[in-house]
């Protein structure tokens, strides 16, 4: 195992959509550049981890290019915006877990439709107070491709970071839901709840939700299951449930809104109405 004690060399980079420059996941975690076509399963780790003692994680590393792949895996710390992405540091942040993560290898050759079962380890310092571990796993490309612009040609290549969420001891996340509104997004407009994690480790709503639009109509929706960090308040849409293949029902206001959302252990019910 290689144990990652400082910063790996580049710069800071921010979650984009840019296929061929990189592709990070909080969903199913696949990037392609070109020659670069990887999967990687699971896209997220969440693990447990004792003080003094070390977990062992696997993920899984599927290479479905025409040729042999290399790949370069490092570790970084991240930080989620209010935007709702995500911005990946090879800078230690203050109070990093980095230092407890052991890495199998720092680099790996997959050939064309093979996997890898990549091993790390987590092992928190003994004495270490319960907290939450959060850092990314960022396996790159090592073989770059040109890519013409206009009048330029320049090299890309490609990248995803595998989100590794580990508690150490005994924390949990402790969610309140808040206000509820109707807010303008990229999928148009959509009802939102306000909801605040006093917990110590990260959090996220599950469940189904009945509402009643303004002609009647019930719909079922879920919340996105977007990451809440402790400490954070974020705005979760509640999303209408739909068949594979079609588009989302379209969501006339008022609406009103009932049933249970639950993290972990936990479950609030609610009694909603959003207005326009």
């Amino acid at each position: 195992m290689t144990r990652m004690h400082a910063a790996t060399p580049g710069s800071t980079s921010r979650f984009a959509s840019l296929a061929a420059l990189a592709a990070f996941a909080f969903l199913p975690a696949v990037a392609g550049a070109q020659d670069f076509a990887l999967y990687v399963s699971p896209p997220r780790v969440e693990t447990g981890a004792k003080a003094g003692e070390t977990r062992r994680e696997v993920i899984e590393l599927h290479h479905v290019g025409r040729e042999t792949g290399r790949f370069r895996i490092y570790t970084n710390d991240w930080t989620l915006k209010d935007d709702g992405t995500v911005e990946f540091s090879d800078s230690l942040a203050p109070q990093s877990c980095r230092p407890w993560v052991a890495l199998e290898r720092r680099e790996v050759s997959i050939p064309p439709n093979g996997r890898y079962r990549f091993r790390f380890e987590v092992s928190p310092p003994a004495g270490t107070p319960a907290r939450e571990c959060r850092l990314a796993i960022m396996i790159e490309g090592l073989d770059t491709t040109k890519v013409a612009q206009g009048a330029f040609n320049f090299p890309v290549t490609g990248r995803i970071g595998v989100i590794v969420y580990a508690k150490v001891g005994e924390v949990a996340p402790n969610l309140a839901i808040g206000k509820a509104r109707v807010a303008t997004t990229k999928a148009g407009r959509q009802p939102v709840i306000e909801v605040t994690n006093t917990g110590g480790a990260t959090g996220r709503l599950e469940g189904f939700l009945v509402a009643k639009d303004a002609d009647g109509k019930e719909l079922e929706l879920a919340p996105d299951p977007a990451p809440i960090l402790p400490g954070a308040t974020r705005a979760i849409a509640l999303v209408p449930s739909t068949e594979e293949g079609k588009p989302p029902a379209a969501i006339r206001f008022p609406l009103t809104v009932k049933g249970t959302l639950e993290w972990g252990k936990s479950r609030q019910s609610l009694d909603l109405r959003f207005e326009p």
